[in-house]
């Protein structure tokens, strides 16, 4: 959340855009969630699970499998927030809870990862996994902490969206060692396109 009272322009993302462009079909699965009496709290929960499950799956070795089960649990990080305003219950803590689950849940995904690879004794794969995890944990972190000091730090290539568009098509397709290259590699440079962002704004004063 960027400070209040700072007057730095928010830049547009791929996920604002897409949450833009697929609002209509948002907000109808969200209502439709809403009904069953699930909370955007609840979503939230069910897309950890969700994650959890995925991960588990990617230990165990079904790759393809556990790469559905993510791309479907991820689905959940847009409808929760979809639920919460069409509720008018968007608040605070929720934003905290959303933020802080989706880290949990992208670790535990490199982890099932890195625990596939390990019991293949694949190095490569290992390596890979937690250069990707490093990259998507800073590029989060440095936005969090940016935008606490009053920078504005939306840009770069391969936010937390891209980073699933990338690597579970990847991992459906049985090709876990491509998709975590390109993760890793795409997110570690967006760490860096944010890390000259944000210096750029401090150097004119910000």
């Amino acid at each position: 959340m960027q400070s209040v009272g700072s007057s730095v322009p928010q830049s547009i993302t791929f996920t604002d855009r897409m949450r833009t462009r697929f609002k209509g079909a948002l907000d109808g699965i969200g209502g439709f969630f809403l009904r069953l009496g699930l909370s955007p709290n609840a979503m939230t929960l069910l897309g950890l699970v969700g994650s959890l499950l995925g991960a588990v799956l990617l230990g165990l070795g079904a790759v393809s499998l556990g790469g559905v089960v993510v791309l479907v649990s991820g689905a959940a990080d847009a409808l929760d927030g979809t639920m919460a305003r069409l509720r008018g219950e968007a608040t605070r803590f929720g934003a905290f809870l959303d933020s802080s689950l989706d880290r949990v849940s992208e670790l535990c995904l490199f982890s099932g990862l890195a625990i596939h690879f390990a019991l293949g004794n694949n190095i490569l794969g290992v390596a890979l996994a937690l250069a990707a995890a490093i990259g998507s944990i800073m590029v989060s972190y440095e936005k969090a902490r940016a935008e606490a000091l009053g920078f504005e730090c939306k840009v770069g290539l391969l936010t937390r969206m891209e980073r699933y568009l990338v690597l579970c098509p990847a991992l459906i397709l049985n090709l876990p060692l491509i998709g975590l290259g390109l993760v890793a590699i795409l997110g570690n440079f967006t760490a860096l396109q944010r890390f000259a962002h944000v210096y750029r704004q401090s150097r004119g004063g910000k």
